[in-house]
């Protein structure tokens, strides 16, 4: 089965369930996958972390039962809250409102079943022949700039393009290349290891050479050593740069990892490097680095 039939199983097992207990763990053995790979399968292709999506699929069908008419407190119980206030703090985040406005000002419908195929879609304009190279290499150092996100809402979709954004646009990818410390001029754009509530430092940086002192003012990430699938993006131009790299990360995601007999490294680091092929204005690539480790099913 692939990859995508057994995650819109999971969506449909989700629905279906959604009144009685779901755990992370549950599901990942459910799919025959180990509870990170199955996290990071399930991140790439919903958007969110698996119980976000539980949480966020438990509101909705609330939502519709408060305009049914039924008692807040019982929907609550029903959908896993176990108190009115716990319920209505998360629906107030959720909704803007709480329970009891929105019941006097919204009506919806339940939730019609989710859909992959309708959440997802390929956006890879230069084209795509995936086929990675695979490398080790040892723990190394990058010197630079960090930010603390999360995937929660899929709220580092937005953050991380604004980081690189101020990176170039305020100086500090000006001042980081001018330093005399670097090893080279390559960047690395770097994804640290996950929490449970799908929060991440991600980095961007260079390498520093070997017994330079750093000044004050850059942060030091270590990466650590790791066996990488390097899938390098198609050439494309300025315009279609960005959407060739998120349409590399959906193929991997989607397509490679499936077929590929293997599960991404728990408690590794994945990045982006971009060197000279990265500039100009056409013909632009850069090099995705998954950690990897043979696949482990679960029967």
């Amino acid at each position: 089965m692939s990859y995508r039939a057994i995650l819109q199983d999971t969506l449909e097992y989700i629905d279906a369930h959604l009144r009685g207990p779901i755990c992370a763990e549950q599901l990942a053995a459910r799919a025959g996958f180990s509870p990170y790979h199955f996290s990071r399968v399930f991140l790439f292709n919903v958007g969110c972390t698996v119980m976000v999506y539980v949480r966020l699929r438990r509101l909705a069908y609330a939502a519709a039962e408060l305009s049914e008419g039924r008692k807040i407190l019982d929907i609550a119980l029903d959908y896993g809250f176990e108190t009115h206030s716990g319920f209505s703090k998360a629906f107030r985040r959720r909704y803007g409102c709480s329970p009891e406005r929105f019941r006097l000002r919204a009506k919806v419908k339940r939730p019609e079943l989710p859909s992959l195929s309708h959440m997802q879609k390929y956006n890879i304009p230069g084209g795509i022949v995936m086929e990675p190279r695979f490398v080790t290499r040892d723990a190394f150092t990058i010197a630079g700039y960090s930010i603390n996100t999360t995937s929660e809402g899929g709220v580092n979709s937005t953050e991380i393009p604004a980081f690189w954004q101020r990176y170039v646009q305020g100086g500090q990818c000006e001042k980081l290349h001018g330093e005399m410390f670097l090893k080279s001029h390559a960047e690395y754009g770097a994804c640290f290891p996950m929490d449970a509530d799908g929060s991440f430092t991600y980095a961007i940086g260079c390498e520093p050479r070997e017994g330079r002192t750093v000044p004050e003012g850059y942060e030091l990430h270590t990466v650590p050593a790791a066996d990488y699938a390097v899938f390098t993006t198609p050439p494309s131009d300025e315009a279609s740069f960005t959407a060739n790299i998120q349409g590399t990360w959906r193929y991997i995601f989607n397509e490679w990892f499936p077929k590929s007999g293997y599960e991404y490294g728990e408690g590794l680091t994945d990045f982006e490097y971009y060197d000279t092929r990265s500039m100009g204005e056409t013909g632009k690539t850069c090099d995705i680095y998954i950690p990897v480790k043979p696949a482990i099913h679960i029967h």
